[in-house]
C-alpha cells in the first residue's frame, strides 16, 4: 500500500495530466516503461473532468454467470468505508462474457461516491453514464457501457488484480484523464509531482524552440512524445 499522501500533494497531482505524470515515473527508473498503465481498451467516460487522483479499492465481479453465488456487496463497501481517501474502486471482472457484463450504474456509483470514491476503474462494463454524469465529478474508466447489469456480483475483496495489464494492489496510488490509468510507484510517488513540473518545462523549452519563426529543422534531444 502506498503511503498516503497530504492533501496538498494529491492536489498537485490533480493539476496534472497522466501522460505528463506517466512521463515523470520514467524518471525515476523503477519500473519498465511498457507497464503500470492500462491498455487502450479502457475508456474515460467523462473527458472533461479534471485529472482523477485516489487510493485502490480492488475487488473481482462477474455478471455474466447464471445462478454464481458471491460474497456480497457490502464486504466492498465496507472496505470502502474504512479506507484511505480518495478512492477509486478498481473492479476487475472475471466473468464469461466481459464484453456483456456491467459492473456499476446511478445507484451504486452515487453509494460509492458518499463512501469516499471519486472513480470506478473496471476491465468491464458500466452504465448510466447521463446520471452518473450528473453527480459532480465522479468519473468512469471501463471497455464501454451496456444497458442491462445482468446478474451482479462481488467475488472476491482485496485482492490484487489485473486491469488491461495493469495490476494493481489494495492502496495503490492511481491517477486517470482522458488518455487512461497509470499507477504511481510507492518509491516516487511523493516526489512525482516536482518531476513532472520539470517535464513540462522541458517539453515547454523543446515546443518553444518548433514554434520559434526561425524554425527550419530540428537538433537536439530526440522527440519521443
Amino acid at each position: 500500500m502506498v503511503a498516503k499522501l497530504s492533501f496538498e500533494q494529491l492536489s498537485a497531482l490533480r493539476r496534472i495530466d497522466s501522460p505528463t505524470i506517466s512521463n515523470a515515473i520514467e524518471t525515476f527508473k523503477v519500473r519498465p516503461r511498457v507497464a503500470g498503465y492500462v491498455g487502450s481498451d479502457i475508456r474515460c467516460i467523462f473527458p472533461e473532468l479534471p485529472p482523477t487522483v485516489g487510493y485502490a479499492i480492488t475487488c473481482t465481479v462477474d455478471s455474466t454467470t447464471e445462478g454464481r453465488q458471491g460474497i456480497g456487496f457490502q464486504k466492498l463497501y465496507d472496505l470502502l468505508t474504512n479506507a484511505p481517501k480518495p478512492a477509486i474502486v478498481v473492479m476487475q471482472d472475471v466473468g464469461p462474457d466481459r464484453l456483456h457484463s456491467c459492473h456499476a450504474g446511478e445507484v451504486m456509483s452515487t453509494l460509492m461516491k458518499r463512501l469516499g470514491a471519486v472513480a470506478i476503474l473496471t476491465d468491464g462494463g458500466l452504465r448510466d453514464a447521463k446520471e452518473v454524469g450528473t453527480l459532480g465529478g465522479f468519473q468512469y474508466f471501463c471497455a464501454g457501457l451496456v444497458v442491462s447489469h445482468g446478474n451482479p456480483i462481488c467475488v472476491s475483496v482485496g485482492d490484487e488484480v489485473t486491469i488491461s495489464g495493469m495490476r494493481v494492489r489494495m492502496g495503490d496510488l492511481l491517477h486517470g484523464d482522458v488518455n487512461g490509468v497509470v499507477s504511481i510507484p510507492e518509491e516516487c510517488a511523493d516526489q512525482v509531482a516536482e518531476a513532472a513540473y520539470r517535464v513540462w518545462a522541458e517539453e515547454g523549452e523543446t515546443l518553444r524552440r518548433i514554434n520559434s519563426p526561425e524554425f527550419v529543422t530540428f537538433s537536439g534531444p530526440e522527440v519521443k512524445h
